[in-house]
């Protein structure tokens, strides 16, 4: 793990250097703050210990510096004439901690395992986010072009949206990049897959319940509906959901309040929701398997989804787009496929979508060797 020590007294970040470096610490000394900058512009330093009264920048100048500059590292102040109000504005801008002279060591440890316990986290929580929103709708052809600029004029609004696609177009990533780009992004976004849950069950998933509600409610429970209050619920595969559980989601749409699964109490919820299906929900109304009423509350909005073979011209970013993933992923070394290898993927005829493609690209980095080759694909997927 590096360090930087940023301090204008020589004494000190030597002194500071030569401890840290017995305690196993990789430790880099700059004299100002300007040096410092420059530093962590060029290298990637856990924790950065800033002295605040400095000639020509400051430690505040440097702190917002730092900041303007995005870095993960966790910026600890130090100065010999701080006080309360001084820490304050420190934290304020950025600062993880504030440290006055003289330094303690045993202080400056704590800090450092608390400091590299904060940007490991910070990491974690930017990688799971980058895993559940931030994947890439990747592609250019004009059908998902299409897509791209209607989620960008739907995602401000409130309007509840119905996404229609065949499994493993990517209903999902649109509802995910629905919530991102809306005003509740910092709110839950909560997803149901209505398919998965047995019918007996779904109210309950879905609104909640009271303790004693039946013979398995040990506990109050929430539903997901007010598990999402603020933000926003998908609905997946809502075409498979029971019509006594559609009624009672029409009901949240219209009044904007539900009740648990044995109570009477009215519970007011503020959720914007997003519905997706396989299914043709017109049809269904005809046999009547789904409300008619529903449907006209979930399409608002509707956007369809197109099969991978409607933008086949999207396959060679797909294919480059999920090596780089799955190798980041797997510390797989990252790999060249040939081109009448992609062509083949291009020619091929997509029935499980952009899904099966993943697990393509995956099948074939797993076991070609040094290059994705079209013998690769002859043998391992045609």
């Amino acid at each position: 793990m590096k360090i930087l020590i940023i301090d204008d007294e020589r004494s000190i970040r030597n002194s500071l250097k030569e401890i840290l470096a017995d305690e196993g610490y990789e430790v880099d000394v700059a004299e100002n703050g300007a040096t410092g900058c420059a530093m962590v512009d060029k290298e990637k330093y856990s924790v950065i210990f800033c002295d605040i009264k400095m000639p020509e920048m400051d430690g505040m100048e440097v702190l917002g510096r730092l900041t303007e500059m995005g870095i993960d590292s966790a910026v600890v102040m130090i100065s010999g004439h701080g006080d309360i109000d001084t820490a304050v504005e420190c934290i304020k801008k950025g600062a993880f901690d504030f440290i006055q002279k003289p330094l303690d060591l045993n202080r400056i440890l704590i800090t450092i395992k608390n400091a590299t316990e904060r940007v490991s986290l910070v990491k974690e929580t930017r990688q799971l986010k980058k895993k559940v929103y931030g994947q890439e709708m990747v592609g250019e052809s004009p059908a998902l072009v299409q897509v791209k600029d209607m989620i960008g004029k739907v995602a401000p609004t409130d309007a509840r949206v119905l996404i229609i696609g065949a499994n493993g177009t990517g209903k999902e990533l649109v509802a995910r990049n629905l919530h991102q780009k809306s005003a509740r992004s910092a709110a839950p976004y909560i997803e149901v897959n209505c398919a998965a849950i047995p019918s007996e069950l779904i109210e309950s998933e879905l609104f909640g319940h009271e303790k004693g509600a039946f013979t398995s409610a040990i506990k109050q429970h929430k539903g997901k509906f007010e598990q999402a209050d603020g933000g926003t619920l998908f609905l997946d595969e809502i075409g498979d959901m029971s019509l006594a559980a559609q009624a009672k989601v029409l009901r949240v749409l219209q009044e904007k309040k539900l009740s648990r699964v044995g109570s009477d109490k009215d519970i007011v919820v503020d959720v914007r929701v997003v519905a997706a299906t396989n299914k043709n929900l017109k049809e269904e109304i005809a046999k009547g398997r789904f409300r008619e009423d529903l449907y006209h509350r979930l399409s608002v909005i509707v956007i369809n989804m197109p099969t991978l073979d409607e933008r086949k011209s999207d396959i060679p970013l797909l294919v480059d787009y999920f090596i780089g993933q799955i190798c980041s992923e797997t510390g797989m070394p990252p790999r060249d496929i040939d081109a009448d290898a992609m062509q083949m993927l291009v020619d091929k005829t997509w029935t499980g979508n952009i899904r099966e493609l993943r697990n393509v690209v995956e099948r074939l980095l797993i076991l070609s060797g040094s290059r994705i080759t079209a013998s690769d694909v002859r043998a391992y997927v045609l």
